[in-house]
């Protein structure tokens, strides 16, 4: 048999091994806890009770031989009844003598043999005739036959003069207080692996842009640490996330104004030749201005609310059907997430938008997963981008101009600001080819 190389154990252990802190803070409290009750148990057997049923079984060995040394020399019946008597006052034994009887052939041994050894050891050791024994028959007693001219003597002792009967107390007391004791150490490691768990359920809502102002430091000294470190970074992104906010939006505002005033005295200047195009360069600057704000802001603040996908991809469909695209939608009526509308739509639409710049057809359909998530693809019949390109379609302000259409209007921000939306919902954005042989852009949201 080909012996495993350590490496080989290492993994097969870590297989085996719990993959959870609470498992492995059971796993290091429960084989301490069960190796110490197993050295104990058989450092009581091996040096305590083993002892005190050999000692037992001397004593008993010693009374039966007596009984047959005794009736041996007077072999009548008043000499029977003596020894009886004796026996039974003395010794708590009964004796009788079966005339033309001989010690039976089968032998019974108990389950585990070790009453018996001991047993079988002392009477040999003290009897020079024949002998038979049986500790199995009757529970509380022993039957000890003794081969004897004409016949046998037997005698029936108490089971407890060669066992000690009372050693099952020890173990139940044992396993009892064993129980005790990892019962109180689950319930403290419940509590101290609770507070990790509270801990990371904060981190992943904040993760989804959601704030859980009923988390407050539990648990362990460091757990609490690791809590209030938590906590300030909280606070340090949303303090930079709203300075950011308000920083971009004083620029927005900043320059909306000139353009305000470019825009109306452009509508009040006489026509010439490049009137409309510096209408449409305003257009693409105020777009520019409300897709920077867009990006920084983020929609983190909304609330979640629970919303049917149909009527999202129903919304977005005639969003991106006024571009002159023929949209469709393949989705079950019953299907609904739990969403931060406003964000979400803003990401549906820039990726139905996108679509539509590209391609003629577009189609928008949504599915369960066998995870119990939702995807949402928007697919398209335009060029497509190259695989290799896939992820840089996702940095903000890539236009990726040679693998699509000139994008004549926007900086490059839809896919940046779908993904950073998908992604503080707790799910992501892949891009894909399409059936219908343009981009595949597959939304995936956790259940």
């Amino acid at each position: 048999m080909k012996i495993p190389s350590p490496p080989v154990l290492k993994r097969l252990l870590k297989r085996r091994l719990p993959t959870t802190l609470w498992g492995r803070s059971l796993l290091i409290i429960v084989v301490p806890v069960m190796i110490m009750q197993g050295a104990v148990t058989w450092a009581f057997f091996d040096a305590h009770w083993q002892t005190v049923n050999a000692r037992l079984s001397e004593g008993l060995a010693g009374d039966v031989a007596w009984a047959a040394d005794a009736y041996a020399r007077n072999p009548t019946p008043d000499g029977l009844a003596e020894v009886a008597d004796r026996a039974e006052r003395y010794m708590a034994l009964s004796v009788a003598f079966q005339e033309d009887r001989v010690l039976p052939v089968e032998s019974r041994r108990g389950p585990t043999g070790l009453v018996d050894r001991a047993l079988g050891s002392a009477l040999a050791a003290r009897l020079d005739r024949p002998f038979w024994f049986d500790t199995t028959r009757y529970p509380a007693y022993v039957d000890i036959q003794v081969q004897q001219p004409g016949g046998v003597l037997r005698v029936i002792a108490p089971r407890e003069r060669a066992v000690a009967t009372q050693a099952h107390i020890f173990v139940f007391w044992l396993l009892g207080a064993t129980a005790l004791l990892l019962g109180i150490a689950i319930l403290f490691i419940r509590n101290q692996v609770r507070a990790i768990e509270r801990l990371a359920d904060a981190a992943e809502a904040f993760g989804r842009g959601e704030s859980d102002a009923r988390f407050k430091p539990h648990g362990a000294r460091e757990v609490r640490a690791a809590a209030q470190a938590f906590l300030a970074m909280r606070e340090r992104i949303q303090r930079h996330i709203e300075q950011r906010t308000a920083l971009l939006a004083s620029v927005s505002h900043d320059l909306r104004t000139p353009l305000t005033r470019l825009r109306l005295e452009l509508a009040l200047a006489p026509a010439f030749k490049r009137s409309t195009a510096m209408r449409a360069d305003l257009d693409e600057m105020e777009h520019m201005i409300d897709e920077y704000l867009a990006f920084a802001r983020g929609e983190a603040g909304e609330a979640a609310q629970t919303v049917s996908v149909r009527d999202l991809l129903d919304r977005a469909a005639a969003d991106a059907g006024r571009s002159g695209a023929r949209v469709e939608v393949e989705t079950p009526g019953d299907l609904a997430v739990a969403i931060r509308p406003l964000a979400f739509r803003r990401a549906l639409a820039n990726l139905a938008d996108n679509a539509a710049a590209h391609g003629e057809t577009v189609r928008l359909s949504a599915r369960a997963l066998p995870s119990g998530g939702v995807e949402i693809a928007v697919e398209d019949d335009g060029p497509g981008i190259p695989d290799d390109m896939h992820e840089e379609a996702f940095r903000p302000f890539s236009r990726l101009d040679p693998s699509r259409n000139q994008n004549r209007k926007g900086v490059g921000l839809g896919l940046a600001i779908a993904r950073d939306v998908a992604r503080g919902h707790g799910g992501d954005i892949t891009l894909g080819r399409s059936d219908l042989g343009g981009l595949k852009a597959a939304l995936r949201l956790p259940g």
